[in-house]
């Protein structure tokens, strides 16, 4: 009888906590409801996007990040850079169209100073003459009937140098040439390599400002082929091409000798 009773008290245990869950999820879709209605009400109802775009420039052109909005009406805009946009110190520009502010800021080490634009009809903001500093985030956000958040990922890059093709007379033999293709500049973000025709042979790619790329190569003194070098970025590339009669025949006075040059 006991155990009887004790299964009963159980059970009933079982729904009121079962009971209790259901109560207090509805309690929660009510009040859910409720801020929404409220929201409406106000005329600020949330609904949030966040478009990413990622956007290349060379160092020294002007790159426009764009709103996507044909006119500002009653908007408040602001655009910050860097990845944290709690960030106040990252502001640098703000439109409030009621009251007709539209303003730039040189950020917080003057990086933007002189350099920033703002269309005052779209709100998009222009950068010009870009340097490598200015590669980063830029978030955007645009506060109207609904809340627009969109961010940019800039990468600047700055001008490639042309290759150069050296000849390694310690290495070359009396059947091979040994050549070696290098970048006179320390450059980021590019690639070096070596192409037989349309085919890649090698390349090689270090982001190491201490050092200047280079890359080997052995050929045969009566290869007919097609050699080239070419250092490129995401966004431009320098080439170099190799005459193996001019380069491999001449091995004296000096280890280095630029040969005709194609840029692309």
């Amino acid at each position: 009888m006991h155990q009887i009773t004790g299964t009963r008290q159980s059970y009933q245990t079982v729904l009121s906590i079962r009971s209790f869950a259901e109560e207090l999820n509805n309690i929660s879709q009510m009040f859910f409801l409720f801020c929404l209605c409220c929201c409406s009400l106000m005329g600020v109802f949330v609904a949030e996007t966040n478009d990413i775009q990622s956007v290349s420039v060379m160092e020294g052109d002007s790159v426009m990040l764009n709103t996507d909005i044909t006119e500002i009406r009653n908007d408040e805009i602001t655009w910050q850079f860097g990845a944290e946009i709690a960030n106040f110190s990252s502001l640098i520009a703000k439109i409030k169209k009621k009251k007709q502010i539209f303003s730039t800021f040189d950020g917080p080490d003057g990086r933007f100073r002189d350099r920033l634009k703002l269309d005052d009809q779209t709100g998009s903001l222009t950068i010009t003459n870009t340097r490598t500093e200015h590669t980063g985030v830029y978030k955007l956000q645009i506060f109207a009937a609904k809340l627009l958040f969109k961010t940019f990922n800039v990468s600047v890059y700055a001008p490639l140098p042309v290759p150069v093709i050296s000849r390694n007379c310690s290495s070359s033999s009396s059947s091979s040439c040994s050549l070696v293709c290098s970048s006179v500049l320390k450059v980021c973000d590019a690639t070096l390599s070596w192409f037989k025709g349309i085919s890649v042979l090698s390349s090689i790619s270090v982001c190491d400002l201490s050092i200047s790329l280079s890359l080997p190569l052995e050929v045969e003194y009566q290869d007919k082929n097609t050699y080239s070098c070419v250092l490129n970025n995401p966004i431009s590339n320098q080439t170099t091409h190799l005459d193996i009669n001019t380069l491999c025949h001449t091995c004296a006075g000096t280890t280095a000798l630029m040969i005709y040059v194609c840029v692309y």
